[in-house]
């Protein structure tokens, strides 16, 4: 798909109308029309090696950034790579009903890097949450997180080398000499789907199922007291 900018300033890109993102402001997958282009004449004067563009949803007018690498300078256009960069990700959305307050305060902290682009942060946080986890839930529950990463990276058939970066993060607390490993946009998200797998698992799929069970005990037992007719009868009837 080239992209370009051409001398008059306008961007072309084959996409036209069907450009579409999930706009970080209204959460909405949307067209998105171009609104502030740079100037060709500054470009080729100064060449940068990647650029920014501003474009408008057309669901709720947010702005919207991106950045993009510059492929290539020629004397009519300015061609620009299609693999950008989103400046502001969509919110990432999480049930953190059941969890602890202090596991939900690291890890809406870790879905806030995420939107914003600060992947090894992002990572970093990753980390302290997963700490927390293994504290909270002890070395049996540690185990058992393991052996459900080893489920997910089977069932989602996660390439090797991606899964020893989240594996790296999430485990080797330890390895101080090797330290944290940088992650590229496409770990941090797998690194996310995990952490999303890890917290459902261990304590929203939890804490709805007590929920539901209590409501069902509850509803039963309004149903059915003890000492009315029916339970009387019932009980004498097993006598």
């Amino acid at each position: 798909m080239p992209i370009y900018v051409n001398r008059e300033g306008g961007l072309h890109h084959d996409h036209g109308q069907h450009f579409a993102l999930t706009c970080p402001a209204c959460g909405v997958f949307s067209h998105m029309s171009p609104t502030a282009v740079p100037a060709f004449e500054e470009l080729s004067r100064h060449k940068p090696p990647e650029t920014g563009l501003v474009f408008r949803c057309d669901n709720c007018n947010a702005p919207v950034f991106l950045r993009f690498p510059v492929k290539a300078y020629t004397e009519d256009h300015v061609e620009l790579s299609s693999n950008f960069a989103e400046v502001e990700r969509p919110k990432e959305h999480f049930d953190f009903t059941y969890l602890p307050e202090e596991l939900e305060a690291l890890f809406r902290e870790a879905l806030e890097c995420y939107s914003m682009n600060a992947l090894n942060a992002f990572a970093s946080m990753c980390r302290r949450t997963a700490q927390f986890v293994f504290r909270d839930l002890g070395e049996t529950g540690k185990i058992r997180i393991f052996e459900q990463c080893n489920e997910i990276r089977i069932l989602a058939e996660v390439e090797g080398t991606t899964f020893n970066t989240v594996r790296r993060v999430l485990f080797d607390t330890d390895a101080v000499k090797e330290g944290m490993p940088a992650v590229t946009p496409v770990e941090a998200g797998v690194l996310l789907e995990f952490m999303r797998d890890i917290l459902y698992e261990s304590y929203v799929r939890k804490g709805r199922l007590q929920q539901a069970m209590m409501m069902r005990r509850y509803v039963a037992e309004q149903a059915d007291p003890p000492g009315s007719t029916d339970c009387l009868r019932r009980n004498g009837s097993d006598g």
